[in-house]
């Protein structure tokens, strides 16, 4: 049991939005030195609670107590001051402004300085990095690293300013698994020092990973607090959902013969990739797994004409199809859902509606170019309930939804073409437990009807969960598959790290 001392201390928080009661008296706490996992679906509570220790919110009534003296209303800076910080998502850095620069640019703010010193950015961050024995090149504009590297930047920036507390949200969203791997080893580390560090997360296998304790919140109150070793993933999964879940594998059932919904043999683009072949099946789903940088990507948006083809051919129900932009893959039959939803998938402050049927304009247009109404909201109506979007009205703002009904907007975009291949770039990435069911339940549920599926994913346990074959892609290069029986957590894995 951890006999650190209690480093924060939150009882009996509320706080509600008009009639929505958004917190219900929750009470959560950490200790120095420990790792406490904060989990819950999306729209459970636990963003409010972070900004309202974080000082971005106020409490409707409850306390908090940081280091052991309780606090009044919090404001950011109050936070800051205290050693509150926390990496949101978007990790909030400067991407024009060097390492150094923006690793030290909380401290500069924080002792009220206006002049900004170069060498004095470069002894602050340089004290950071050695602190955690990290390899970051501190001239490096922010914008020109990876996403894993932004990650460390951000962790750097809040030790700057000796942080005792520190808020990590989703930290792993868009890391590949060896990329998380570090991460982990920089959290031991902030352990080992005395930080206390609270980790959202909707990967189950990451919180058993790195926590020491977890707290689950359900519609806006502490539903399970134990340690780790107390929960196993099906009870923590329950926890989340309120009832009993499990990720088997289970596979749509494929046609006794199937023919290929699309065939891709010796496909290239220049620099990226190059003799890329692969076929799926009408009524498939198929997985593509590689690290980040494989390939993977490049290969999804070269077949649906965002990126050129520079040789090769594709052919969708055994016709070639010259794809020389998004045009030309959507007349053929291809769709595609992007990695990044809030910046490539919708339109956040369009509303519902708008984005639903934003791809599929020509199938709700009367003659002379007129859009029609009550086709748009027959449209409309029909994949909400097909796709069982939660909403209050298709009027609203997508960006008033959860993740996972986000999602499911971009889904129902995209099926709303009515594609004979659907192509997918991480598609549960930021969603919880219960939306990442529901959304490979649909994907089974398109693949019986006859459409072929291609799934880019991290998510190994995923893939695993849905797929029928399993595709491997190395340094833009194809490296072998898996089918079958032979398709586990494991054999996967061995196949990406080899």
């Amino acid at each position: 049991m951890n006999e650190q001392p209690l480093a924060l201390r939150a009882r009996g928080v509320r706080k509600s939005y008009g009639g929505v009661h958004a917190l219900k008296g929750v009470d959560i706490e950490v200790r120095a030195g420990e790792v406490l996992c904060l989990a819950g679906a999306n729209g459970s509570g636990k963003s409010t609670l972070i900004k309202i220790i974080a000082g971005v919110e106020n409490t409707d009534d409850g306390e908090i107590e940081i280091g052991g003296e309780a606090v009044g209303r919090l404001s950011v800076s109050g936070a800051v001051d205290r050693g509150i910080q926390v990496i949101f998502q978007d990790m909030s850095l400067f991407p024009n402004l060097t390492v150094a620069e923006n690793i030290a640019m909380s401290a500069r703010i924080a002792r009220g300085r206006r002049l900004v010193s170069e060498r004095d950015a470069r002894r602050v961050a340089q004290a950071v990095v050695d602190r955690l024995g990290l390899h970051l090149d501190l001239d490096a504009e922010v914008g020109d690293l990876p996403i894993s590297d932004r990650q460390l930047v951000a962790i750097c920036r809040a030790l700057a300013l000796d942080v005792k507390v520190l808020f990590m949200d989703e930290p792993t969203t868009a890391l590949t698994w060896r990329e998380v791997d570090t991460l982990f080893g920089v959290v031991e580390q902030l352990k080992a020092q005395g930080v206390a560090i609270v980790f959202v997360s909707h990967k189950t296998e990451e919180v058993f990973g790195i926590s020491d304790r977890i707290t689950v919140i359900r519609n806006g109150e502490v539903v399970a607090d134990d340690v780790a070793a107390a929960f196993t993933h099906d009870s923590l999964v329950e926890a989340l959902l309120g009832y009993a879940a499990t990720e088997e594998r289970v596979l749509s059932a494929l046609p006794a013969d199937p023919s290929p919904a699309m065939e891709v043999e010796e496909l290239s683009s220049t620099d990226l990739f190059a003799d890329v072949s692969f076929t799926i099946g009408k009524g498939e789903i198929v997985g593509l797994a590689g690290l980040l940088g494989s390939g993977r990507a490049e290969v999804a948006e070269a077949v649906f004409g965002k990126l050129p083809i520079t040789g090769g051919t594709v052919r969708v129900d055994g016709r070639v199809v010259e794809i020389r932009g998004v045009e030309d893959a959507l007349a053929a039959g291809i769709a595609y859902v992007p990695g990044d939803r809030l910046t490539q998938g919708v339109f956040l402050e369009q509303s519902i509606g708008t984005n639903l049927v934003a791809a599929s304009l020509d199938g709700v247009t009367r003659t002379g170019g007129v859009l029609d109404g009550r086709r748009i909201d027959e449209q409309v109506t029909a994949l909400i309930d097909d796709l069982s979007i939660k909403i209050g009205s298709a009027e609203d703002a997508v960006s008033t939804l959860s993740g996972g009904n986000q999602q499911r907007v971009v889904l129902g975009k995209w099926l709303a073409t009515e594609p004979q291949v659907l192509i997918l770039n991480g598609p549960t990435v930021g969603v919880d437990a219960g939306s990442k069911a529901a959304i490979m339940q649909i994907l089974r549920r398109q693949a019986e009807a006859g459409m072929g599926v291609l799934l880019i994913s991290d998510d190994v346990p995923e893939l695993v969960s849905v797929c029928h074959r399993v595709l491997f892609i190395r340094r833009g290069r194809m490296d072998g598959e898996v089918a079958g029986d032979e398709v586990t957590v494991s054999s996967v894995r061995e196949r990406l790290e080899k």
